[in-house]
């Protein structure tokens, strides 16, 4: 079956680009897997030199790779130039430091020279999602091409040409051909290419679904495995809390990218002091949000990525009211073509309720009352998910603790929104994955710690 590219702002079709048989997948792999074995004795400062160019193409053209987002997926022109400089960012961080977190390690022993050196896997296969189609394969490949091993990616049916793109970077910035490969591969054929002796590892961006099912198959081969799923990120706004500041950070996270963000802040927990003036400056400042086409300079929110996404969240949305949350704003299928739901407000959300316990991949916000910061706390923690976690307070060393000690989560911020970073470790615990990206983790998640003994 073909990759079509489809404008989410009108339904109409972009392109179509065929998939790849398993065949010609295996070949690339093969392929990948010689190129290597050369990259693999290649000096840091040959790797770091060809990730600095590509950084500096995708600033470059920083234009062009924001108007192919707008069109494949519907992200707004400001907020594509600004993912396409973050990628630029992860590039360099690894340029600047691969080296160093990958020095050898010495240790002292009796009776000779011991210590460990961090050598590359081989190849490793990238699946990745349309929500930051250019950052979610940079963040990855960034770290292990500067490690010394190849990248086969699998990207999301529906951003083929952000796919292509990400190749094209590398090539122009003169990785060796084959290194890093885009493959427009079926969903049904991934397995298959594990069993490639090339393949090592795999690392997927992804739902709960497609994680277990990777992780399963990865398992069985006893192949290395890294995975980044959902999310249902509580915002918890205690009782001392600046209550502009929190609205400030939570309407920015939540609108960010129209919701479809893992990291964005899925369920909004206040307590009774700031709970209604939350609950109106969120519908406020929703009700003022600029929505409309993507290309448009000044958008704030374009249309989500594909009818079936916007579909599903509606159906969340509509099952949520059935069982008891308010709907304060929006929540209603606009009659114009194309992928676009309004920002919506959902108040007086419980524990039973599917928009509690259910990830909503979308622009909605969700407002949960507790009855007191022990409470929000315990609310906070009380999902499946485990990836980011953010609570506002005045008292800055409360909140540290709070971040450091109390909530369940990968990544906790204090009064500010959950965003990844290179220079620290990104995933999650519990259903949101498990292993790091980024940071000097993310780098040695798919090296061989080699213990190295020498006797005298």
């Amino acid at each position: 079956m073909p990759f079509v590219a489809v404008d989410p702002s009108t339904g109409n079709e972009i392109r179509r680009y065929e998939s790849i048989s398993p065949a010609a997948a295996a070949e690339a792999a093969s392929r990948s897997g010689e190129v290597q074995a050369q990259w693999s004795r290649t000096p840091f400062a040959t790797r770091a030199g060809v990730l600095r160019r590509a950084a500096e193409i995708l600033e470059d053209d920083a234009d062009r790779w924001s108007r192919l987002m707008a069109r494949e997926m519907g992200k707004p022109l400001a907020q594509g130039r600004s993912e396409a400089a973050k990628c630029a960012s992860v590039l360099r961080y690894y340029a600047d430091h691969g080296a160093d977190l990958l020095a050898d390690r010495r240790v002292q022993v009796e009776g000779g020279r011991a210590g460990w050196v961090y050598r590359p896997l081989g190849v490793l296969l990238a699946i990745r999602p349309w929500n930051f189609p250019l950052w979610q394969v940079f963040r990855m490949a960034a770290p292990t091409l500067m490690a010394g091993n190849g990248v086969l990616l699998k990207h999301a049916e529906s951003v083929p040409g952000c796919a292509g793109a990400t190749e094209e970077i590398f090539l122009r910035a003169g990785l060796p051909e084959g290194l890093f490969r885009n493959l427009f591969l079926e969903v049904e054929d991934v397995e298959g290419l594990l069993d490639h002796p090339a393949i090592q590892g795999v690392s997927l961006t992804g739902s709960v679904a497609a994680g277990r099912a990777v992780a399963a198959q990865a398992g069985a081969r006893l192949k290395r495995c890294v995975l980044e799923l959902g999310g249902s990120d509580p915002y918890v706004v205690l009782a001392d809390a600046d209550p502009d500041q929190a609205l400030d950070r939570i309407v920015t996270s939540r609108l960010l990218n129209a919701g479809q963000s893992c990291i964005s802040a899925k369920r909004v927990i206040v307590g009774s002091e700031h709970y209604e003036g939350l609950r109106e400056g969120i519908l406020e400042r929703f009700r003022l949000l600029r929505v409309g086409d993507p290309t448009d300079e000044g958008v704030e929110m374009g249309p989500m990525a594909r009818e079936d996404l916007r579909d599903t969240l509606h159906d969340q949305v509509v099952r949520s009211v059935d069982a008891g949350a308010v709907l304060e704003l929006g929540g209603r299928v606009p009659r114009n073509d194309g992928a676009w739901y309004p920002p919506t407000v959902l108040s007086g959300v419980t524990p039973d309720n599917p928009a509690f316990r259910e990830e909503l991949f979308g622009p909605v916000a969700v407002l949960i009352q507790a009855r007191n910061d022990a409470h929000a706390l315990a609310l906070a923690n009380d999902t499946a998910f485990g990836l980011g976690a953010a609570v506002f307070t005045r008292d800055e060393a409360r909140g540290e603790e709070i971040a450091r000690d109390e909530l369940h989560a990968g990544a906790c911020f204090v009064n500010d929104f959950v965003r990844s970073d290179p220079r620290l470790p990104f995933g999650g615990i519990k259903q949101s994955g498990y292993g790091r990206e980024l940071s000097p983790l993310g780098i040695r998640e798919f090296v061989n710690a080699k213990t190295v003994w020498v006797a005298e």
